[in-house]
């Protein structure tokens, strides 16, 4: 697939993509005899995963260390795993925050869904 293919299936630019090919968010893509990145299943695979993660909230720092461990080898799959669990307890905390906050959001609207039927606000 070529840039501006992967670029629309993702929704993502191609200058992003530039970019995390560039700090090592996903591997060097697959290139054609005379440059033109080619992209294959393996590095559209990256893509997705680095898209996922990034929409998930995790620093472009973490998915970087991520890649760099992948391709060292087997022998960093302790430190991956280790990897994994953080960001996932980082994206659980997260999430806390925000049902807590759509909790409060929920209870406000309706307080101003009953004012605006009876003409009272009332914080009862």
């Amino acid at each position: 697939m070529t840039i501006k293919e992967v670029s629309e299936k993702f929704g993502i630019s191609q200058d992003t993509l530039r970019y995390y090919e560039k700090i090592g968010a996903i591997p060097p893509v697959t290139r054609t005899k005379g440059g033109i990145r080619d992209y294959t299943e393996a590095d559209i695979g990256w893509v997705e995963l680095a898209v996922c993660m990034r929409s998930a909230g995790l620093p472009v720092e973490a998915i970087t260390e991520y890649v760099r461990m992948c391709r060292e080898g087997d022998s960093t799959v302790p430190e991956r795993l280790q990897l994994l669990v953080e960001q996932r307890k980082a994206l659980l905390e997260q999430k806390a925050q925000i049902e807590s906050a759509l909790d409060r959001l929920d209870y406000k609207i309706s307080r101003y869904e009953i004012a605006a039927k009876t003409g009272i606000l009332s914080w009862e």
